[in-house]
C-alpha cells in the first residue's frame, strides 16, 4: 500500500511540477514519495530489466552518465536516467517513477548519498570517476567521503567497482573492497602543468610521501609509496597515444593491453580524457560494442550547461561548470588555450547545493590567466566580490557582472571580436545557462547601452614572476621605503593548505610589494630545518588529518626555535590547525596530543567527536581593526583560552560558534602572534589585519637596525572592503 500511494504522489507532484509551476520534476516526485516509501527504490528497481550503472565521483559525474545513457540508447536499449544531474536519492527514486519501463538504469550519485542508494538498488557496475576537495563545509575531508562510499560498496557485494586506478584515493577505496574491481587509468605522461594546490601527495596506507613517476592533474597520475608499496593498479583500461590540442581530444583504447578502438571528440580539456575513458570501460563491462561508444561520443553535444557551446550575436561561447580547485583550474587551461582574442567570466554562488564557504578560490590558480594575451575577466554571481578580490591578488583586474546578458554587453566594449568563456559553480550555472539560452534568440544581445561605453578600457593587469601584482592605485608615500625588506615563512604548505589558507600569504606578500617593500616568501618543506632568525612573518595554516599528522612531527623538532621566535617579538599568523597546535594540547585524528606549548591553550575533543562541527560564517570585533573582521569557521575541536592569551575578536553576528561555541570570543593573541578559526582566507577581506601584521614585522627589524619605525601608506581597497560589506550585509552586521 504505501509503494502504491508513493507512486501515486510522485505522478501528482510530476503533473503539478509540469503543468502549474512550469518546473522540471527532478527531485520533488522522488523526495515526497520516499516520505511515503522509504524503500521506494527498491521497489521501484524491477522496472529495470537488464542492468544498473551508478556514477559517483566529484568532478564529471553529470558528463559520464550522459554519455553512459547515449550509448546505451544507441546501442538500442531503452535508458531510465537522472540527465539532469539531481543526485540524491530523490532524483534517482524519480527518474525511476518516470521511467515505468526501461532496459537499463543509469544514475548519477551524489558521493554522501551512494551510501543511502546502493543497499535499495543494488546495481550491477559502479563508476568511481575520481575524488577532490569538495564543499568541505558540507562533504568534510576527503576520507570521510571515501568512508562513505566504502559501506556503500559494502552494502551492495554484487556490485562490480570500475574505478580510476590514477587517482590514489579512488586506488584506496579499491584495495579495501570486497567488491570486483576493473580499474582504469592512462598510462602515460600527458606533460601537463602542475596546479600549485593538490588534495595530497601522502600514501594513504602509511602517509609516506608518495613518489610520481608522473603526474596528470591533483593527485592523478603513476604513484607508488617507497615506504609500504601502495601504489597504482595496471589499468584493465588503458588511454594510449593521448592528443589533446585545441581540436580536441584523440586516444587508442586498450583492454588488457590489446587495442578496442581509437576514439576522437571535439571535447576539450585533459579531464574529458578520464570522462570518456571511464565511459569506454563501462560500456565495455555491459558488452557494448565499441562502434555504438564511438558514435555516441561523436554526437554528443551538451545542452545542460556542461561544455555546451554557443553561438550569439556573432560570438562563439563556451558555458561550463566549475565547482572546486581542481575543476576549475581545468576550465582556466581551456580558456588559456583558446586562440584569439577572449573573454572569460566567473560566477560564484555560494547557496545550499555549492557550499557556504568561497575559500576554495584561493587554491585556484587564477594567476595562470594573468599571462594570458588579449584577455578581459569578470566576476558575478552572489559571491562576485569575493571573487574579484581573489582576482585582484591574482594580478587581474576583474570588473563585476550581473549575468550573461551583462557580460556580454561589456565584453562587446571592451573585446569587440572576443569568445566568451563563461564559468559557473552549480546554483549559478542554471541562471546563467537560461539567460544564454534566451540571448541565442536575441540578434540583439551584444548591442552595447549608453552606459556601457567606459567598458572599451577594461584592462587586464600584469603578472610579476613570483609577487601576484595589480595595477591598482597606490599613493605616491609608497616609494618611503625603498629598502625595506620583509622575509614571509610558509610553513608546510605542501601538507597545511585547507580551505585556501595560503592566501593569506600571497595578501601579505603582494601588499607589501605594492608599498616597494621587497618580499621573499620561504616555502618550509617536511623535514627541513627552518631559520627563524631571519623571519619577519611566519604563517601556519591548518590540514586534512594525514597531512597534519606529517606536519606536526616537523613541527615538533622546531618547537623551541618557534616558540623563541614568538617571545622575541616575531609575528606570527596561524589558521584552524595551525592554531590549535600551537597551545599545549591538540586534536590530531582521534587523539589529543601534546601542543608546541607556544599559546596558553587547550583543544578539546566536542561531544559527537568530529561530527559535531562549527560551521558557517562569522563576523569578529577586534582590537586590530575599526571594520568588523569577517570570515569562516570549519572546526570540531574546541579551543579554551589560558590566562597567558588575549581573543583575537569577539563574535558580533549572533550566529558565529568561535573557539569552542560557549564564550563568544575567537581565536588568540600573545606577543605578535594572531590565531584564529576564521578562513577565507583571513586576511583577503580584512586588509588591516594584514597590515598590523606587515607594520609589526617592519617596527621589529626598525628596533633591531636602531631605525624609526616606518608608517604603512595607504592602498586602494575598494574591491576588499566591497566583500566584507557584504558579508557584514549577509551576517546583519554594521560595516565600518
Amino acid at each position: 500500500m504505501k509503494f502504491e500511494l508513493a507512486k501515486a504522489v510522485g505522478a501528482a507532484a510530476t503533473w503539478a511540477l509540469a503543468k502549474v509551476a512550469h518546473r522540471p520534476a527532478a527531485n520533488f516526485p522522488g523526495k515526497a514519495g520516499l516520505v511515503v516509501d522509504p524503500d521506494l527504490i527498491a521497489h521501484l528497481k524491477p522496472r529495470v530489466s537488464e542492468g544498473t550503472i551508478v556514477v559517483v565521483g566529484t568532478n564529471g559525474k553529470t558528463t559520464v552518465t550522459n554519455l553512459l545513457a547515449d550509448v546505451l540508447e544507441a546501442y538500442g536499449k531503452t535508458v531510465a536516467c537522472n540527465r539532469t544531474g539531481a543526485n540524491l536519492d530523490s532524483g534517482v527514486a524519480s527518474a525511476l517513477l518516470h521511467a515505468r519501463t526501461a532496459d537499463w538504469g543509469v544514475f548519477e550519485s551524489d558521493e554522501l548519498w551512494l551510501a543511502k542508494i546502493m543497499p535499495q538498488l543494488q546495481p550491477d557496475f559502479v563508476i568511481l570517476l575520481n575524488l577532490f576537495r569538495d564543499q568541505l563545509d558540507r562533504a568534510g575531508e576527503i576520507d570521510h567521503v571515501q568512508q562513505r562510499i566504502a559501506e556503500a560498496l559494502a552494502s551492495s557485494p554484487g556490485t562490480v567497482l570500475v574505478y580510476n586506478a590514477d587517482d590514489p584515493f579512488c586506488q584506496a577505496i579499491a584495495d579495501h573492497s570486497a567488491n570486483k574491481c576493473k580499474p582504469f587509468g592512462i598510462s602515460e605522461d600527458l606533460g601537463l602543468l602542475q596546479n600549485k594546490v593538490a588534495d595530497s601527495g601522502l600514501c594513504q596506507a602509511c602517509d609516506a610521501e608518495l613518489d610520481y613517476a608522473w603526474h596528470q592533474y591533483g593527485q592523478l597520475g603513476s604513484y607508488r609509496c617507497p615506504r609500504c608499496g601502495f601504489a597504482r593498479t595496471e589499468p584493465m583500461y588503458r588511454a594510449r597515444g593521448v592528443r589533446i590540442d585545441r581540436q580536441g581530444i584523440s586516444f587508442g583504447v586498450l583492454r588488457h593491453g590489446t587495442t578496442v578502438g581509437h576514439l576522437e571528440s571535439p571535447l576539450a580539456g585533459a579531464y574529458m580524457t578520464y570522462n570518456l575513458l571511464a565511459t569506454c570501460a563501462a560500456a565495455d563491462c555491459c558488452n557494448i560494442p565499441f562502434e555504438y561508444v564511438e558514435r555516441a561520443i561523436h554526437a554528443f553535444a551538451p545542452d545542460n550547461g556542461r561544455l555546451q557551446a554557443y553561438h550569439v550575436g556573432g560570438h562563439d561561447v563556451l558555458l561550463n561548470l566549475a565547482k572546486n580547485p581542481v575543476g576549475l583550474n581545468q576550465n582556466l587551461r581551456i580558456v588559456a588555450d583558446a586562440p584569439g582574442p577572449k573573454a572569460a567570466a566567473f560566477f560564484i554562488n555560494d547557496k545550499e547545493a555549492d557550499g557556504h564557504d568561497v575559500s576554495w578560490l584561493w587554491d585556484v590558480d587564477f594567476e595562470e590567466l594573468a599571462t594570458v594575451d588579449d584577455l578581459v575577466v569578470f566576476a558575478g554571481g552572489i559571491r562576485r566580490n569575493d571573487l574579484q578580490v581573489r582576482l585582484k591578488y591574482a594580478g587581474i583586474d576583474a570588473e563585476l557582472v550581473d549575468g550573461a546578458r551583462d557580460l556580454a554587453r561589456k565584453a562587446a566594449c571592451a573585446k569587440p571580436d572576443a569568445g566568451l568563456f563563461l564559468i559557473a559553480n552549480y546554483t549559478a550555472l542554471p541562471d546563467v545557462k537560461a539567460e544564454l539560452d534566451e540571448m541565442a534568440r536575441d540578434e540583439k544581445a551584444f548591442e552595447p547601452k549608453a552606459s556601457d561605453a567606459g567598458h572599451a578600457a577594461v584592462r587586464t593587469c600584469t603578472h610579476e614572476v613570483g609577487i601576484p601584482t595589480c595595477n591598482q592605485v597606490v599613493s605616491p608615500a609608497s616609494q618611503t621605503l625603498p629598502h625595506a625588506k620583509l622575509t614571509i615563512v610558509h610553513l608546510y604548505p605542501e601538507l597545511l593548505n585547507l580551505y585556501g589558507d595560503g592566501g593569506n600569504v600571497a595578501v601579505l606578500a603582494t601588499r607589501a610589494h605594492r608599498r616597494a617593500i621587497d618580499v621573499e616568501v620561504v616555502r618550509a618543506t617536511r623535514g627541513e630545518p627552518v631559520d627563524f632568525s631571519q623571519a619577519d612573518i611566519v604563517f601556519l595554516g591548518g590540514g586534512p588529518d594525514r597531512e597534519q599528522r606529517a606536519a606536526s612531527r616537523s613541527l615538533l623538532d622546531q618547537a623551541t626555535a618557534l616558540q623563541d621566535y614568538v617571545e622575541g617579538g616575531g609575528v606570527l599568523l596561524a589558521i584552524c590547525g595551525g592554531f590549535q597546535i600551537l597551545g599545549r594540547t591538540w586534536l590530531l585524528g582521534n587523539e589529543t596530543v601534546p601542543g608546541l606549548g607556544i599559546l596558553d591553550i587547550e583543544t578539546k575533543r566536542a561531544k559527537g567527536g568530529s561530527h559535531n562541527r562549527l560551521v558557517g560564517n562569522v563576523a569578529l570585533e577586534s582590537p586590530l581593526a575599526k571594520a568588523p573582521v569577517v570570515g569562516y569557521e570549519n572546526h570540531a575541536g574546541r579551543t579554551f583560552l589560558g590566562d597567558g592569551c588575549e581573543p583575537f575578536g569577539r563574535i558580533i553576528d549572533g550566529r558565529g560558534e568561535g573557539n569552542n561555541g560557549r564564550d563568544g570570543f575567537d581565536g588568540a593573541r600573545y606577543r605578535n602572534a594572531v590565531a584564529t578559526y576564521l578562513h577565507g582566507p583571513l586576511l583577503a577581506k580584512n586588509p588591516e589585519i594584514a597590515d598590523w601584521l606587515i607594520e609589526k614585522a617592519l617596527a621589529r627589524r626598525a628596533v633591531e637596525n636602531g631605525s624609526p619605525a616606518p608608517a604603512l601608506s595607504a592602498l586602494d581597497d575598494r574591491a576588499e572592503r566591497a566583500a566584507n560589506a557584504f558579508m557584514c550585509a549577509k551576517l546583519g552586521v554594521r560595516a565600518r
